[in-house]
């Protein structure tokens, strides 16, 4: 069964990198995870998986956000390093992902959105 696509990632839906990667979260289906670099490159910026963690970790207070199902690339759970692990396992867990010792199993609860990543999409805006 094929995801949705990210139809969030159109222009005018998200103008900035805050804005895309917040769409791009809340695309992500129940019961599916997604990495922070995966996350990134949906968002229009590849190279940016920590930014994406700083955008998340400053969006706590946004109750629509499902930003628990944002793991670090091997699935391990990250945000015990700033006190949400437990919160963020108990959340996975809820929707019945299965989170063991080392993380989320990738293979089984990934999510591989129905969409082709375009730059020129969302390009973020250039230096001056």
């Amino acid at each position: 069964m094929s995801e949705p696509p990210i139809e969030a990632l159109e222009p005018e839906a998200a103008a900035s990198f805050r804005e895309r990667v917040l769409a791009v979260v809340r695309a992500i289906p129940y019961g599916r995870v997604t990495t922070y670099g995966q996350v990134a490159l949906l968002a229009g910026a590849p190279r940016a998986a920590r930014q994406v963690g700083g955008v998340l970790y400053r969006s706590g207070d946004a109750h629509d956000l499902p930003w628990h199902r944002v793991v670090n690339a091997s699935g391990g759970i990250s945000t015990h390093k700033v006190g949400t692990g437990a919160l963020q396992e108990a959340l996975l867990r809820a929707e019945g992902v299965v989170v063991g010792p080392s993380g989320v199993d990738l293979t089984r609860y990934a999510w591989r959105p129905d969409a082709r990543v375009d730059p020129s999409v969302n390009p973020l805006p250039s230096a001056p």
